[in-house]
């Protein structure tokens, strides 16, 4: 558990919630339900393993994160991941509701195994969870380096709507088809800008658009490499 006040929350709340959710707990001294919920909350969070933080924002002494939470009334519950709130309640409630309340916050198996990132836990994740993106992409990735192509297809046959397995798809059709095999190893070698160099060159095919979106996702929007392809991309299309 971790007092936060208005200078720590957004280091103690706000980006420690992109790596592991934080579960915040509006409160005040004076408020009665405060006190009978507080214990809920806190061992709840302890038998999550470090799972769940669980933070605590005295209302009284901040003034400001209750205005800019719309906090009314208290006790206030808001449960943030990746910077956001996605779960929340207001007022004292019993044991079963915070359960399954922390229930719906807390990574699953499957999350935390996809996270870990190794072969093992990535098939672990996948057995639980069939269509789960990011562990079939990242064990496709593996799987693809060892020229395992077949397998890799297999495991991303489940996984929609996600460009980076679109990506990975497109880019095992063009191995297997003996197409863009420079650029595919300039990719291998973590040569990237020379890659996109010579994907771009290919274009307008299909899979080689595929691809590049896909690489580009896998690398994120804030890289100036992403912004400044994403714009010769778009000019080689429209």
């Amino acid at each position: 558990m971790v007092d936060v006040t208005e200078a720590s929350f957004d280091a103690e709340v706000v980006e420690r919630s992109r790596a592991t959710p934080v579960v915040v707990d509006f409160w005040a001294a004076w408020c009665g339900p405060c006190r009978a919920l507080t214990p809920l909350l806190e061992e709840a969070a302890a038998s999550r393993e470090g799972a769940v933080v669980l933070a605590k924002v005295d209302t009284d002494a901040n003034p400001g994160l209750a205005q800019a939470f719309g906090i009314q009334g208290i006790p206030a519950v808001k449960a943030f991941r990746d910077a956001v709130v996605v779960q929340e309640f207001v007022g004292a409630q019993p044991r079963a509701v915070v359960e399954s309340f922390f229930d719906l916050v807390a990574p699953s198996q499957a999350e935390l195994l996809a996270a870990a990132g190794d072969e093992q836990s990535l098939r672990g994740a996948l057995a639980l969870e069939p269509s789960r993106a990011d562990a079939a992409v990242a064990l496709a990735r593996i799987l693809t380096a060892r020229g395992e192509l077949d397998e890799a297809l297999t495991l991303l046959e489940p996984v929609a709507d996600d460009f980076q397995a679109d990506g990975l798809r497109a880019r095992i059709r063009l191995a297997t088809a003996g197409r863009c095999a420079e650029a595919l190893a300039a990719l291998d070698a973590g040569e990237d800008e020379r890659a996109f160099d010579l994907l771009l060159e290919a274009l307008p095919d299909e899979d080689v658009r595929m691809l590049i979106v896909g690489e580009l996702d896998r690398r994120g929007a804030a890289d100036p490499l992403v912004r400044a392809t994403r714009r010769r991309l778009a000019a080689a299309l429209y």
